[in-house]
């Protein structure tokens, strides 16, 4: 957002306040503003997405199976996480369902972890945020998970070994 800012020659606070306008004007017309970490971008709006489909001669994402939908939403929810956190959180292997979900653009490494190893932290990706008409990411853990509870539950499993 800070290159935006200065491009357009504009306090954060003033980019941040003419994004929210033009997100409002937007609302309804089949596109949307979607923010990602430091980014921001127009993308189609997911009740305009069959008709950009059809006028494109797309064919519709791939659906995902029931290991990789537990895998993603456990990322999506705890993100940093380790592939360990997943896995202990699932209570099986996700190494296979996060070399698919890395390999489809949904789930990326976002940094290491501190401490032995150094493990991959995995995070979902601007195309996982595109894919399910997300706004943000923190729109991901707002719309599953609105008073917190399941990220609580979630954040239990994942340290308790």
């Amino acid at each position: 957002m800070g290159r935006l800012a200065q491009a357009a020659q504009l306090s954060l606070e003033d980019t941040q306040a003419a994004l929210d306008r033009l997100e409002a004007v937007l609302a309804g017309r089949g596109v949307r503003l979607q923010r990602f970490r430091d980014t921001v971008a127009l993308v189609t709006a997911p009740e305009a997405a069959p008709a950009v489909r059809r006028f494109f001669e797309l064919e519709p994402p791939p659906k995902l199976s029931r290991p990789l939908l537990e895998t993603l939403a456990v990322v999506a929810l705890l993100q940093p996480v380790t592939r360990a956190e997943v896995d202990r959180v699932r209570g099986v292997s996700s190494e296979r369902a996060l070399a698919v979900l890395v390999a489809r653009g949904l789930v990326e490494v976002v940094g290491w972890a501190e401490g032995p190893g150094r493990p991959a932290l995995y995070g979902v990706t601007r195309q996982f945020l595109e894919t399910f008409g997300l706004e943000s990411a923190e729109a991901v853990a707002n719309r599953l998970d609105p008073e917190g509870m399941l990220r609580r539950r979630l954040r239990e499993l994942r340290t308790t070994a």
